[in-house]
Formats: structure tokens, C-alpha cells, sequence
């Protein structure tokens, strides 16, 4: 179209279209509130800009509150669910983007968006005779809007739909729309059309009689059964037309240089994409404005701004503004032997500073390019090790000679922003830090903030804008990375000595938080002291046996192509195995199998569809194709094993150590459970012997043992606590097999009379009820239990253990009242879904509820543990290194003389970690390799 053209966006229909375009479950990394439908609804806007430099923009929204519609027809969108409940915050955020963008948004009591584009149409067309007007929407509604200057335009697809199109499609024009979609009705709105007239159905028989009025008055040329149909519906008809009509004369204005693109909030919009987390479009944004496609506030000679431009940088939502300092921060370069001393002087007298190391790189491996310090807010050093210009600054091992035993004292306490990173660098150059104070990273977590990135926080909780990296080294779009040792000391020096200065604020602000939340013992006695154990266990990894990684794949790897044999042989067929399409095209069109689940591209055929399959009774002379679904499902099972542990193992081991050194993470769960990764080694499979055969490839170093402590049943014991139910305590205080137990109490009969069976049921009932299960999911879990049995086991269950009954109700009545639940040690989770208006997501908010609370507090068990353990070890000299946490389960190394106390040292900090209800019980073993230990 000609340049001089208005786009008018509908609104909630770009809204909507961008909400289920791009997949739930985005969220801002500073505030935590859902983004998706904003993100996507931004790339529009940025598109919108930037390729078709538009000379004018204005969106138009649907008012609150009924409209004229429903005085019409009282059901008229009454059938419309209720919007999705992250939808309307969103949408908040929407209106906020359209102003910084400069795009006035218009809406109209009782009206809808559909009628205040009509109004602006009409009033604009007839003002301006050299416009064109391009509306973004495929609303059908809006092609009664049609004509030679106004078109229909899909940003999406980038294609537009014109009168020509609306004729050569339909035969109609603009002008009998409204009587064709009184016709065909609309089912979203519940407008009634006429039953077995479709859209093109309707366009033609208005094409043949004019309009929806001669077409009433001559019924009789139609067929019997259609000229019945709409004689029945004349009335509704003439209701329906009425409701499908756009109203083009509301009492609206617009001067078109209200709309006039060039206001343009950059600031505003950058500091918005960085709260939201849209690293994508704070690059496109840049990119828009460096090609001049719409250019930032600006004013005319007259000194008068453009649409919006006061309003969007001053007026804007509070969320969108940031605090300035009142002082400039005060960053200094250390680059003599004076001033060294002088830093080394002031930080062991401050009794806290934060700390911060630069790294050539992202690995533990990494080299130290510089150390940032601060021991108050506002102030910080950078002193460098490496950079473009060594003779300007002291060499590394001086630098690292004066600062280690400020470092390693763990009297000055230590703050950061994950600071096992800087432990794990920093002794790998040879220096020990100790005494970490707060890790505003882990702070931040046990907070409930969401986000780990320094930057996010600092945007959500000081309001304070972090100078970017991509600004040092550039890199994406910006073309080749430099690495940090590349950057020039004067410009590298103030974005390193934030990092310190940040960390140090974050960490008063976070400490206030955890003191009013109640959590500050658990940060200062668990969380914290937690950073440097992990990051020992990290950096001493645990010794991995290639060959024998090996000689298990090599043995896998055969029996997996013998398997492939047999299921090609017993199907008749040649084809991919590992292909769910192929898969399913042989078990269900060939072989005849009954489908059990279908998805969006077919049969299912995962495992718990191969499960069923296996299970059914072959028929007769079938009993070899009926095989085939347990050996896909062992074949599977050795395909993952193979792929995602033994070589991943493999790849994952460091060549100069030997080791598998994984990273342990605090902050990555909500349970406060701790994470393993690069390699996942709490997913090592331990239910089957070739997935236990795994562990044989981990073993000690010669002359040593590993050893490892197991807790007991730790959350059935947490439960019993919890609960203060007295027959659970019971089974554990007389140490007795707790699933025996409680088979003989839900079924009614003496211990010793307990079948395997029951024993297994009352098992997964156990479990089950951790974690909140329903009928329908233990009945899933037990074979040969239907739903209707498995809510009675569930019902028995209660009903013995009454205790346990009112503490699950407890759970979920804390979730409800105050929005969270909290563990043994004051540890909180959100449960946002126990307040969902849909039935599922409610119940999972119900589940959550349940296992955060019992899950949650044994990892508060199991953490303390550590921490008592560590500070035992270190008090006492024990000739031991702490390796793995793994679950419930802690791994370590020693001499092999020394393991048997070693052990015993383990057992006894675990037992007596926590004083609960029923006693503690951790069995240990010892071995060259952690599955001889089992």
C-alpha cells in the first residue's frame, strides 16, 4: 500500500492470537509474572515498525462490561469461557507496550473493538481522501470494513485480504457481509445462524438475492428443506444481522496526528523488554532504531512532542521506572603495589565484602582475568590479572600471593552472586576461600524470587539497570566475542566492580526478606554454608572406570541389535525401531494391535501404551507378534541407558582428573532438593540390575573405599512426624517393615498373614500418598486395581491412619490461606495453582501442596546433614572427601583403613541431624565401587 497508511491493530484479537501462538509457561525472570502473550504481541509490534515503517498506528480494544449486543440478545458471547487466568495481567503489560510504542489505544463504553474500528474508518476515509488503512485482523466481521483504500492485513503471513479477494472468494461485497454472517451465525459469539448454512453457502445466496430481506421474501425459489430452515429462523435471523453489523458512528475521535508513528520510548521500551526478560527484542529493537524504521521521541520546532512522548517516559507504570542513585558509584582500578595493599588492608578489617571473579570463559577450568571487591555500597575495586595491557597492572601471582589469606579466612565473611563458581575458579588458581556469609543467588531462591541471573534481580529488587556484558564483548549480531582479558581495563573496571557493588546490596535487601519470612536460620545455618560443600563435592568429582564404561556399551549395544533382530523378524517387516511413526504403522495398521492413545499425529506408542500392549492375553498362533511390545520396551530401556548414561558418562569424564566432576545446583527446584547436572547423576537408574550395573563404573581411588550413607524410608519418617500419627510413629518406633505394616492395617490382617502382593500395594500407597495420588493414579500404578478399588485402598488407608489424613487436609488448607506451604525449617514454596479456577489445575496445586511440604523437609534433613557433617569433618580432620549427593544418599571417599569409622561417622551425623517424632535410620556401606556398596 502507499506509504501514507494507518494501521489500526485490533487489539484483542492480536492479543489472543498472540497468546496461543507461542507456548505457556514464559515468565519474567524479575517479576515472575506470565509473559508469552506480551512477548509475542511485542515481535509484532517490532515487525509492524521495522519492515513496514508505517506512518501512523492506532489500536483499537474491546470495553468493559456488557455492550449494546447483549440488549439485543442477552446470550449474545455467553457461551465464551472465562479468559485464561494469565491472560489478563498480560494484557495489562499489552496496553502498557502499545504507549511506549506511541500507539494510542481506543476504546468505547458498550462497544466493542470491531465498532471502534468501523467508527475510525468511516470518520478517517472521509476525512483524509489520500489514506489508506490497513487493519491487522482476520476477523471476518471486519470485511464488511472493505473497500479501495481499506484492506484486511495477516502480519503473521504477511498477506493481505482486499475487496478483490472478498469478491473472487465469496462473490459478495462488503456492503452484504453482515446479511452472509447473519446466515452462517457464528458459534464463537453464539450468534445463531441457520442450521446446514455454512459461509459459503450463506455468500451465495446472498449473491443471488441481494440481501438478507429479499432473500426472506422469496423463500419460495429455494429448496423445501432450506426454505423451511430459514422461514423457522426469519426472526433470528433479522437478530443475528443486527449483532454481526458493525456500528461506525460512535461518538469517537481521533485526529489522525495523534496516531502519527515517532514517539517512540526507547528507554522505556528497553527498560521493559529487560523486566520481562526479551533479550530477543531488546537486539531487534536496536536493530530498528539504528535503521531509522521509527525514530525515539522527538519535538518540532514549536518545542510540542509527539503522540505520547511525554506520557510514555514519564507517565508510565510504576514498574517500568528506575531508581537513579543520588551518588555516582565510585569503581576503582588496583593496579599497583600500594593500592593492593591497601584493598588487602580494608577487606580483612570489614568483617564482610563482596566478591566477584572475571573469568576468560564460563568453565570451572576458566582463567582469572580480574577480582572485584566491595565493602560497601557505592564503592568497589577491579583488580586485574589479565588484560590487553599487563605492564599497566601487577602480575597474577602477585596479585593472588596478597589477597589468599584474606580469601581463605573464614572469620571475613564472603558475598556474591553464586559464589561456588568464584570458590571453584579461584581454587583452581591455588587460592582457598572459606567463611561464605550470603550468596544473594541462593538468597534470591529461598525468597521466592524467580530469576538467578544478578542482572534480573537487580532490575526487580534496586531498581538499578546492570551495565550488559554484550556491551564489553559484544558477540550474536554484534559479530565475533572478544573474551574479557580482551576489554580495555578502563572499560572493563566499572562493569566488573558492579559486580561486586550489586551482590552487596542484594544481599541487605534479601537478608531483611528472609528475617520477615522467618527464614534466616535456615539461610544462615543450611543454605549458606551449603555453597562451599558443593562446591568441594564439585571439585572433587569422583573417579569414573572408562573400560569398564565401555565393556558394559559394547555388551548393551549387542543385545539391542539383537533385540532390533527379533522384533523385525517376529514382525514381518524391516524398519526403524527408534521411529514412534514406524512403530506405529507396524504395531497398529499391520499386526493389528488396539490403539490406546491417540495423539495430534497418531497412535501413541510410549511407554505406557507398550506397557498395556504387553500386558494383553495372545491370541492363538499370535504369540509372536504379541512379544513385541516388551521387547520395543527393553529396547528402549537399553537404548537410553546406553545413550543418555554410559556415554554421557563417558563425554562427561574430565581427562586430566579422571573424575566426573557434576555441578550441584541450590537453586534449580522448588523443593528445595538439591539438582545434579553435566551429567544428571541423580537419574542414574537404580530399579533394574543392568541400570544398577551403571554405578560399577564409579569407583574409588587405589588404596581407597567409597563409602555411602542411605537414609531409611526418610520421607514415610517425615511423614509420620509431620502427621504425629499415632500408628505410623509406631511402625518406626518398633522398627518394623513399614510396608508390611501398613498392608496388615489396610487390609485387615495379622502381619505375618501380609501376601507379597498387599505388601506392594501398601507400598505404592505409601509413596502415593507423598505425593498427593487420586484414585485414578494409584490405580494406574497397581496392576489389576480399577479406580473404584484403588479409591477404597485409599479410603482404608485414611481411615487407619487418621493422622496423616488431617495432615494432608492441613497442607492444603496453608496453600489455600496463605498462597504457600512450609517445611520442617520454615521453607516455602507458592502453590499459585491451588487457586485455579480449572478443576486439574486446582488439583495439582492440591498434590503440590502435599509432597513440597514432606519432599521439602527432607531435603531440609538432608542438607543439615551435610552441613553437620562437613563442619565434623573439617573440626576432627577425617580422612574423607564428601563426593555425591544423590537423592537421599550421601557418597565419600577415604583411605581403606579409615572407611570403617568413616562410616560410622557418617551414620551418626546423619541420625542425629534433626530431633523428630520417630527415630532416624541411615544404613551405610562401604566398596571399591558404589555398586559393590549395594
Amino acid at each position: 500500500m502507499a506509504g501514507n497508511t494507518l494501521y489500526l491493530i485490533d487489539g484483542h484479537a492480536q492479543i489472543f492470537r498472540a497468546y496461543h501462538a507461542i507456548r505457556g509457561g514464559m515468565n519474567s525472570p524479575v517479576t515472575g509474572e506470565p509473559t508469552h502473550a506480551v512477548f509475542g504481541f511485542a515481535g509484532m509490534l517490532l515487525k509492524l515498525f521495522q519492515r513496514y515503517d508505517p506512518a501512523y498506528v492506532a489500536m483499537a480494544v474491546d470495553s468493559e462490561g456488557p455492550t449494546f449486543r447483549e440488549a439485543i440478545a442477552p446470550d449474545y458471547k455467553s457461551n465464551r469461557e472465562a479468559p485464561p487466568e494469565d491472560l489478563p495481567p498480560q494484557i495489562e503489560r499489552i496496553r502498557e507496550l502499545a504507549r511506549l510504542f506511541g500507539i494510542p489505544v481506543l476504546e468505547q463504553p458498550e462497544a466493542e473493538a470491531d465498532d471502534v474500528i468501523a467508527t475510525l474508518v468511516e470518520k478517517l476515509a472521509s476525512a483524509h481522501p489520500d489514506l489508506a488503512i490497513r487493519i491487522l485482523s482476520k476477523d471476518k466481521d471486519l470485511q464488511q470494513l472493505l473497500g479501495p483504500r481499506v484492506e484486511l492485513f495477516d502480519i503473521y503471513n504477511e498477506t493481505p485480504f482486499t475487496q478483490a479477494d472478498l469478491e473472487s472468494t465469496y462473490g459478495i461485497r462488503p456492503d452484504q457481509v453482515g446479511d452472509a454472517l447473519a446466515l452462517s451465525g457464528d458459534a464463537i459469539d453464539n450468534v445463531a445462524g441457520v442450521q446446514g448454512i455454512g459461509q459459503k453457502t450463506a455468500a451465495k445466496l446472498i449473491r443471488e438475492h441481494g440481501d438478507l430481506d429479499t432473500l426472506l421474501a422469496n423463500t419460495d425459489a429455494l429448496k423445501p428443506k432450506q426454505r423451511e430452515k430459514i422461514e423457522q429462523a426469519a426472526e433470528q435471523l433479522r437478530t443475528s444481522r443486527q449483532l454481526v453489523r458493525l456500528k461506525d458512528d460512535l461518538d469517537l475521535e481521533l485526529d489522525l496526528d495523534d496516531a502519527r508513528c515517532g514517539g517512540i520510548d526507547a528507554e522505556g521500551l528497553r527498560h521493559l523488554f529487560r523486566e520481562l526478560g526479551f533479550r530477543r527484542h531488546l537486539r531487534d529493537l536496536d536493530e530498528m532504531l539504528a535503521s531509522g524504521a521509527a525514530p525515539s521521541p522527538a519535538t518540532d520546532a514549536g518545542g510540542q512532542g509527539r503522540l505520547f512522548a511525554t506520557e510514555s517516559a514519564g507517565d508510565a507504570s510504576e514498574a517500568s521506572r528506575v531508581e537513579t542513585r543520588t551518588e555516582p558509584a565510585r569503581y576503582e582500578a588496583v593496579t599497583t603495589d600500594a593500592q593492593l595493599e591497601a584493598l588487602v588492608e580494608r577487606l580483612a578489617g570489614a568483617g564482610a565484602f563482596a566478591l566477584d571473579a572475571e573469568t576468560i570463559g564460563l568453565s570451572h577450568r576458566a582463567e582469572i582475568c580480574g577480582l572485584s571487591f566491595a565493602c560497601e555500597p557505592g564503592h568497589g575495586w577491579y583488580v586485574p590479572l589479565r588484560s590487553p595491557e599487563p605492564a599497566r597492572h601487577l602480575a597474577p601471582e602477585r596479585v593472588l600471593r596478597a589477597l589468599a589469606p584474606v580469601l581463605g579466612d573464614p572469620g571475613v565473611a564472603k558475598v556474591g552472586h553464586n559464589l561456588k563458581y568464584d570458590i571453584l575458579v579461584l581454587r583452581r588458581a591455588g587460592v582457598a576461600v572459606r567463611g561464605v556469609g550470603f550468596d544473594t543467588m541462593v538468597g534470591a531462591h529461598l525468597a521466592g524470587h524467580p530469576g538467578r541471573r544478578m542482572d534480573d534481580l537487580a532490575l526487580a529488587l534496586l531498581k538499578h539497570e546492570s551495565t550488559p556484558i554484550a556491551s564489553l564483548i559484544g558477540g550474536g549480531r554484534d559479530g565475533p566475542q572478544r573474551t574479557m582479558d580482551r576489554v580495555p581495563l578502563e572499560t572493563i573496571t566499572p562493569y566488573a566492580a558492579e559486580d561486586a557493588d550489586v551482590p552487596l546490596r542484594l544481599r541487605e535487601r534479601l537478608e531483611a526478606e528472609l528475617a520477615e519470612m522467618g527464614l534466616a536460620g535456615l539461610a544462615r545455618s543450611v543454605e549458606m554454608p551449603l555453597v562451599e560443600i558443593l562446591a568441594e563435592m564439585e571439585h572433587n568429582g569422583i573417579r569414573v572406570d572408562p573400560e569398564i564404561l565401555g565393556e558394559q556399551q559394547r555388551e548393551l549395544n549387542a543385545r539391542i541389535d539383537e533385540l532390533k533382530e527379533q522384533i523385525q523378524q517376529r514382525a514381518g517387516a524391516s524398519f526403524n525401531v527408534d521411529s514412534p511413526k514406524q512403530l506405529a504403522r507396524v504395531l497398529f495398521e499391520e499386526l493389528g494391535f488396539p490403539v490406546k492413545r491417540r495423539t495430534k499425529t497418531g497412535p501413541s506408542t510410549d511407554s505406557e501404551v507398550l506397557e498395556k500392549l504387553a500386558e494383553l492375553e495372545p491370541a492363538e498362533g499370535g504369540e509372536a507378534k504379541w512379544a513385541i511390545p516388551r521387547l520395543v520396551l527393553e529396547h528402549r530401556q537399553l537404548a537410553k541407558l546406553v545413550g543418555t548414561y554410559l556415554e554421557a558418562l563417558r563425554q562427561s569424564r574430565d581427562a586430566e582428573t579422571g573424575r566426573v566432576h557434576a555441578t550441584f545446583s541450590q537453586t534449580s527446584t522448588a523443593t528445595g532438593r538439591l539438582s545434579s547436572s553435566d551429567p544428571n547423576l541423580q537419574n542414574i537408574p537404580i530399579r533394574t540390575e543392568l541400570g544398577r550395573r551403571v554405578r560399577k563404573a564409579f569407583v574409588a581411588e587405589p588404596g581407597h573405599r567409597l563409602v555411602s550413607a542411605d537414609y531409611s524410608q526418610i520421607e514415610l519418617r517425615v511423614l509420620a512426624h509431620l502427621s504425629e500419627d499415632p500408628g505410623l510413629i509406631g511402625v518406626f518406633e518398633r522398627d518394623e517393615d513399614i510396608h508390611a505394616a501398613v498392608a496388615a492395617e489396610v487390609f485387615g490382617v495379622a502381619p505375618e498373614s501380609v501376601t507379597s502382593a498387599q505388601r506392594g500395594h501398601a507400598k505404592t500407597i505409601n509413596f502415593g500418598i507423598v505425593y498427593g495420588v487420586t484414585p485414578y493414579g494409584l490405580a494406574r500404578r497397581i496392576e489389576g486395581v480399577g479406580v473404584e478399588e484403588a479409591k477404597a485402598l485409599i479410603e482404608r488407608y485414611k481411615e487407619r491412619f487418621p493422622g496423616i489424613d488431617r495432615f494432608l487436609g492441613a497442607c492444603v488448607e496453608k496453600a489455600l490461606s496463605d498462597g504457600y506451604v512450609t517445611t520442617i525449617l520454615g521453607r516455602r514454596r507458592a502453590i499459585d495453582e491451588i487457586h485455579a479456577t480449572n478443576p486439574n489445575t486446582r488439583s495439582l496445586g492440591e498434590r503440590l501442596a502435599i509432597n513440597s511440604v514432606v519432599q521439602g523437609s527432607a531435603a531440609d534433613l538432608i542438607k543439615t546433614a551435610m552441613v553437620r557433617l562437613h563442619e565434623r569433618m573439617r573440626a576432627e580432620a577425617v580422612p574423607a572427601r564428601m563426593l555425591l549427593q544423590i537423592h537421599d544418599e550421601l557418597v565419600l571417599e577415604s583411605p581403606s583403613d579409615d572407611a570403617p569409622s568413616v562410616a560410622e561417622i557418617v551414620r551418626a551425623e546423619m541420625e542425629s541431624a534433626m530431633s523428630l517424632a520417630v527415630p532416624l535410620k541411615a544404613e551405610t556401606g562401604m566398596g571399591t565401587d558404589w555398586f559393590e556398596m549395594k
